[in-house]
């Protein structure tokens, strides 16, 4: 179990919601004051990027959501934020997909989903922190910290470092996440890749980001693709 008063007496300033079960953080925290924070041990409806859901094991996890306000790549810092956070406390060090996954092992390990609510950004944040296994569906492309590392980590001390990070990343100019982001991600620049687009797949190598950090694809053909939402993997894979 999440330390939920060790948690509140570290945060005094910020409203807590925790639920032992819940069937989305995301849906709770929609209609909620800014700065809430929306914490549960498992949920029945977890959302996912693209209408897909999110494996929420009971009690292994982190699944979170918290109400923010909008700004620019706020989907980028929140990434930035969860790496950050993760290293800090555990010392595993994670690479980032853009625009919202955390990988280890060529796996994921996190995810970002940002959803614009009534004029405010409910920003969920899904960690695989202690699972053993997943579902067969997800074997291959799911990964826990505590798989990755041999050993349990205690959740609280990833929230711990999550908060602060997310206030400071967050509270970044977008021009400073964008060259964070490019930095800790390894799918910016000189990788190939292979993306899911409206008109079907496209093969090329990632060559940065545009102002708006959206991702820049080169196809073999020397034409640069803006691609404006996720589906993008490591080609081969």
């Amino acid at each position: 179990m999440i330390d939920l008063a060790r948690l509140r007496q570290a945060f005094p300033d910020r409203h807590i919601l925790h639920f032992d079960s819940l069937d989305s953080t995301q849906r709770a925290a929609a209609g909620c004051a800014p700065g809430t924070i929306v914490l549960a041990d498992r949920q029945l409806a977890g959302l996912g990027r693209q209408g897909h859901t999110w494996h929420s094991a009971p009690g292994a996890g982190i699944y979170c959501s918290l109400v923010l306000p909008p700004s620019p790549v706020l989907t980028l810092a929140l990434g930035l934020a969860t790496v950050e956070a993760i290293a800090q406390a555990t010392g595993i060090q994670c690479d980032l997909r853009w625009p919202n996954d955390l990988m280890l092992d060529n796996r994921k390990a996190a995810g970002i989903l940002v959803q614009l609510v009534n004029g405010q950004a409910i920003a969920g944040i899904g960690i695989n922190v202690n699972q053993t296994e997943f579902p067969n569906d997800l074997d291959r492309e799911a990964i826990s910290l505590r798989q990755h590392a041999g050993r349990e980590f205690a959740r609280e001390d990833i929230l711990f470092a999550l908060f602060p990070a997310i206030d400071s990343l967050t509270g970044e100019d977008p021009e400073t996440v964008l060259r964070l982001f490019t930095h800790a991600s390894s799918y910016v620049a000189g990788r190939r890749v292979t993306v899911d687009q409206p008109g079907g797949v496209i093969t090329g190598t990632t060559a940065g980001l545009d102002p708006a950090g959206f991702l820049i694809v080169r196809q073999d053909d020397g034409t640069d693709t803006l691609i404006l939402a996720g589906g993008v993997r490591a080609a081969g894979s």
